[in-house]
């Protein structure tokens, strides 16, 4: 996994050394003694369940030195995903924001300069836990942890108004303690109790046969909590069916087809912040007038234990090609209400049960953009399907869609083939 940049830097003991052998041929030369590097590592964090958004969270650390001399200055770095704030500052840390990037959400970071030596073979750990805090839009958040020896301190951010983050020596180490204080760089989730509520939006259209029209399908988290899932994983799947009598001419970059009338798509990053989604503009031709003609919007694959509202999570498209030429519906009956130009309903299918409120603020609705918003990050992004844009219904396909099928079977759909950079939200 893609870890947060914790900003290490070079070693200028390291950097004096390599020079003075490429300009001197040191290797030629008798062997010197050269100081050797610090030896650090920080302690395993706890994982932390059943937060409360709002309440503080604790997080305990520790440090050893794992080398044969003394440091005199180390950096601790700590950072945190959206969902976790600090509850309080320290003087000698510089805070600072980092984008989204290389598919990883935002976060805040914290770089501490600890002035203080540090015995070899000797754990040391603050005095207290470090003061965190669940947010209200807190879920499944990550904090991460580093520590180094080095002379350069951080360019940018805005120092604590607390008092100095200190650590305190606790005693000889054990071999456990050497054994779990192996690396420099860890990590840990925090998990708090809080709810996301995934909704869906359909479209209903009126045409001719012949016509082409855009049916834009709408993916929102309406919160409270943003959604952050394993890396690389789609924070949502979304099954799109087609009406009757229609055929598919472009779908959306995100979503790829499992037969010529069903589509399976995606997000554009394994996070969703709360009024952000996804927007699928589907272009469609009326081949012939269906009476009712209606396709089913619903989600699939990931489990969603924190959306405990199934009152959204269908939608409908419904195609209303002015007569019928015989045939039946699909899917159900029309969606109350009604939009021009393909934009999409808010009043929701009878398939749906329900309706979304309020909606993504990552596009307007009834836009036929064949680019997404970049869900939560803002961005955009070039996406390939499991298969061509253009379904044509044609029987030939089939063989090929089941294949595309069969790969998308068990699990979400997640378009990254870029990376992005977004700004925080």
């Amino acid at each position: 996994m893609t870890h947060v940049s914790t900003r290490r830097r070079p070693s200028r003991t390291a950097a004096g050394v390599l020079a003075a052998a490429a300009l001197t041929g040191l290797a030629s030369l008798p062997a010197v003694a050269v100081a050797a590097e610090p030896d650090l590592g920080i302690g395993p964090l706890a994982p932390v369940t059943g937060a409360q958004p709002g309440s503080g969270v604790d997080m305990p650390f520790s440090v050893l030195n794992k080398g044969a001399e003394e440091v005199g200055k180390v950096w601790v770095t700590y950072s945190v995903t959206r969902g976790i704030d600090t509850a309080e500052t320290y003087s000698n840390c510089l805070y600072s924001k980092q984008p989204a990037a290389d598919e990883e959400p935002e976060r805040q970071v914290a770089e501490c300069a600890i002035e203080q030596p540090l015995k070899p073979d000797v754990v040391y750990a603050p005095e207290r836990p470090l003061g965190l805090r669940a947010r209200a839009d807190a879920l499944r958040d990550k904090v991460s942890m580093s520590v180094e020896a080095s002379e350069q301190g951080p360019s940018d951010g805005a120092p604590g108004t607390g008092a100095p983050l200190e650590l305190i020596e606790k005693g000889p180490a054990t071999a456990g303690d050497r054994a779990s204080h192996d690396e420099a760089y860890v990590s840990t989730e925090v998990a708090s109790q809080n709810t996301a509520d995934f909704a869906l939006t359909g479209a209903e259209l009126k045409g001719e046969v012949g016509d082409k029209v855009t049916a834009t399908v709408k993916f929102v988290n309406e919160g409270p909590a943003w959604v952050y899932r394993d890396l690389g994983q789609s924070v949502a799947t979304v099954d799109v069916r087609i009406p009757p009598g229609t055929t598919v001419v472009k779908a959306h970059d995100f979503c790829s087809p499992v037969t010529p009338t069903h589509y399976s798509c995606g997000t554009s990053q394994s996070w969703v912040y709360e009024k952000r989604g996804e927007t699928y503009p589907f272009v469609l031709r009326i081949d012939k007038a269906v009476e009712g003609a209606t396709g089913k919007i619903s989600f699939a694959g990931e489990a969603r234990p924190f959306d405990g509202n199934a009152a959204n999570d269908t939608a409908a498209i419904v195609i209303d090609a002015g007569g019928t030429t015989g045939g039946s519906s699909s899917g159900g009956s029309a969606a109350e209400g009604s939009s021009a130009g393909g934009s999409a309903s808010t009043g929701g299918a009878a398939a749906s049960g329900g309706s979304t409120s309020g909606g993504s603020d990552t596009a307007s609705g009834g836009s036929a953009s064949s680019s997404a918003t970049g869900g939560s990050t803002g961005g955009s992004g070039t996406r390939t399907t499991a298969g061509g844009l253009a379904a044509t219904g044609s029987d030939a396909a089939l063989p090929v869609l089941g294949a595309a099928a069969a790969l998308l079977a068990g699990g979400g759909i997640f378009y990254a083939v870029r990376r992005r950079t977004a700004a925080g939200h």
